[in-house]
Parts: structure tokens; C-alpha cells; sequence
């Protein structure tokens, strides 16, 4: 058997790609998963056919368009891992990932698991959740993270954060901090 060696997109090809994943990024965020395929080839100044060729489903774009996302998330997590007190590597945590969320309604809904065959986005996706409860658990030995906090209750924290991308965009960033404020105060030990 021959091994097949990686083949080099055409520049026009592969300017085609970047348009398009560019505009999957800014129209995600914009209006989240929900945006079809035909907008974003449309937003890319290419044919349906080109971004098919390219990305057969939506899935695969998605996977492809949060890989930057999915690193900064982990990267934020791995930080309040290797902050000396627990609590406050948790509480920061909550903070940036509000943060990042707000700023992209796509990731949120693909972190929610939208997509949980994607294979990239579930395993980045697991990663993040194992980096988390770890992070958790040393914030409980501390005694400042509640000692009934569940991972669950991170997914119901970013479930409800999602809603704050209807309020009107000059007043997100602050309910968004706000509600990182409030989420922080309920997760911590009744004694902290």
C-alpha cells in the first residue's frame, strides 16, 4: 500500500477555506449553530458547492471553526489549575469562561454538546470537564468550593449564561459579569 502524501490546497482554494471558516466564525457567534449553510457560504462570497467541497456538513465546520476556541477554553482551565489556591483558580475559571462564551454563542451551544459526535469538540470537550472537577475537588479539600458541587452544575451554569446572548449587546458584558459574580457566590462553601 502507498501512502498518500498530504495534498497542498490551490492559494485560491485555500483563501476560499479561510473566507469561509471566518465567516462560520462570525456568524456562530453571532447567531449560534442554528445559522444554515447557505448564509455562511453566502457571507463567504462562495457557492454552496465550494464550502460542501470543503466542509460536507455542518458538524465538520463547526469542529474546524471552534478549534481555537476549544484551545482557549482548555488554556483557561489549565490556568486555575496552576494557581496556588484552589478557590481562587476556580472562581477565575468561572469568570473567563463566562467570558468566552459570551463572546461566542456557537462555542457554547458545541461545548453543550449540539454536536456530540464531534469527535475534536466531545474529546476537548471531556478534557476540559476532567481539568475542572480535578480543579474542583482541590477547591472542596480547601473547603471553599461547596462540598455538593457537581460538574453538572457548570453545565447548568453555562446553560443558563446562553440566555444572556437575547439581552441587548451594551448591557452583555456587564449581566455577563454579574452573573459570573453570582454563580462564584453560590458555589462557594457556606462557611467561606
Amino acid at each position: 500500500m502507498t501512502e498518500q502524501l498530504p495534498q497542498k490546497l490551490r492559494s485560491d482554494a485555500e483563501d476560499n477555506r479561510d473566507r469561509i471558516l471566518e465567516s462560520a466564525r462570525v456568524l456562530f457567534a453571532r447567531e449560534g449553530l442554528t445559522v444554515p449553510m447557505r448564509a455562511i457560504a453566502r457571507h463567504a462570497g462562495v457557492g454552496p458547492a465550494t464550502l460542501y467541497r470543503r466542509f460536507p456538513t455542518k458538524q465538520l465546520l463547526a469542529t474546524e471553526a471552534f478549534a481555537e476556541q476549544i484551545r482557549a477554553c482548555q488554556a483557561i482551565v489549565d490556568e486555575g489549575l496552576a494557581t496556588p489556591d484552589p478557590w481562587q483558580g476556580f472562581c477565575s475559571v468561572i469568570e473567563r469562561i463566562c467570558e468566552l462564551h459570551l463572546q461566542n454563542r456557537g462555542f457554547t451551544d458545541a461545548f453543550l454538546a449540539t454536536y456530540p459526535d464531534a469527535v475534536d469538540i466531545a474529546e476537548s470537550r471531556e478534557l476540559t470537564l476532567k481539568s475542572v472537577a480535578t480543579l474542583a475537588r482541590r477547591a472542596k479539600a480547601h473547603g471553599r468550593l461547596r462540598k455538593d458541587f457537581e460538574l453538572a452544575d457548570l453545565m447548568i451554569m453555562l446553560t443558563a449564561h446562553r440566555g444572556l446572548h437575547v439581552s441587548d449587546p451594551a448591557t452583555r458584558t456587564t449581566a455577563s459579569r454579574r452573573f459570573a459574580t453570582l454563580v462564584v457566590q453560590a458555589f462557594a462553601a457556606e462557611h467561606a
